[in-house]
């Protein structure tokens, strides 16, 4: 990596972006509207100008995610002798949270970023049997996952223990090191913007990494169209 050599970790990727990079983005230029073309004059994550939009319902693997994560606490009565999506996952993913809930917000997102880090990186196709599948902490916590998978289980770990939506987004970037799509966590800690990623062992600033791109960023409220 560019970064500082503190910057070790898991070198993985999602997925190779290759030729997609461009159309991916032309196709948010489209869906942001004319307005997009008009970047905001200040620099936001990983120093690129920020367009902000109010509807995510084209995100759909986003809300999905977001719907079924809401479903699933019906079944936190399922029997633990299932092997996948039980209550059990459920169990120890919130004793984790307890755990965790009287540290201040650094120690928090340094908790997160290990406890998920700690889980073995499969790809989607081998999962799933999809190309791109956006898992729940559920599943995630049952079946493992790649890395949006850990970035969204960091994303609903920390509003689990009362960070606002506002304060975090989920990051689609190219990693121009590995020439892949990548997402990351960004949390926004006062002034600071802190980046929880399943290839870097530790929580970072984001302007400590040079290597990526972002294309996209999302939360619950709106998503960010990202130029250079």
């Amino acid at each position: 990596m560019q970064a500082n050599s503190a910057l070790s970790g898991r070198r993985r990727g999602c997925r190779r972006l290759a030729g997609g990079v461009a159309a991916l983005f032309l196709g948010l230029v489209v869906l942001a509207g004319p307005a997009a073309a008009a970047a905001t004059p200040a620099l936001g994550l990983f120093g690129s100008h920020e367009k902000r939009n109010p509807t995510i319902a084209p995100f759909v693997k986003w809300t999905g995610t977001l719907e079924r994560y809401f479903g699933e606490r019906k079944l936190e009565d399922a029997p633990c002798r299932d092997r996948a999506f039980n209550k059990c996952h459920l169990q120890a993913w919130k004793r984790f949270l307890a755990s965790i809930k009287d540290l201040d917000p650094m120690g928090q997102i340094i908790e997160v970023n290990n406890f998920m880090n700690r889980a073995p990186y499969i790809v989607d196709p081998i999962n799933y049997g999809v190309s791109d599948y956006w898992a729940t902490p559920r599943q995630f916590l049952a079946k493992d996952g790649d890395c949006e998978d850990y970035a969204i289980a960091k994303y609903l770990s920390l509003r689990a223990l009362g960070y606002p939506a506002d304060a975090m987004r989920i990051v689609v970037l190219q990693d121009e090191n590995l020439d892949l799509a990548h997402a990351v966590l960004a949390v926004y800690i006062g002034p600071r913007i802190y980046i929880l990623d399943n290839q870097i062992k530790q929580v970072v600033p984001h302007e400590r990494i040079r290597h990526y791109r972002p294309i996209y960023s999302i939360n619950e409220t709106a998503w960010w169209l990202h130029r250079p």
